[in-house]
């Protein structure tokens, strides 16, 4: 079962984008690269961000409905 071109390339970039701050996390936290508090924050920000939409494009990718941001029952 393929699915759509269009949701193959969505997942993939979203993949592609959430691996690049996994490795810089990486860098940071296995191989102690320094950052300064306000990029640490930022990268971390940027990863979880990353992962929300690898998350959202997986789901679209399986044909499963994402979950509403905005329901407290989730």
């Amino acid at each position: 079962m393929l699915a759509d071109p269009e949701r193959q390339q969505e997942y993939r970039q979203a993949y592609q984008a959430w691996q690049e701050q996994i490795q810089t996390l990486h860098r940071v936290f296995l191989d102690g690269e320094k950052l300064e508090p306000p990029q640490l924050k930022g990268l971390l920000n940027r990863e979880a961000r990353a992962k929300e939409r690898y998350d959202e494009a997986r789901l679209a990718l399986l044909g499963i409905p994402a979950l509403a941001q905005d329901d407290p029952f989730a």
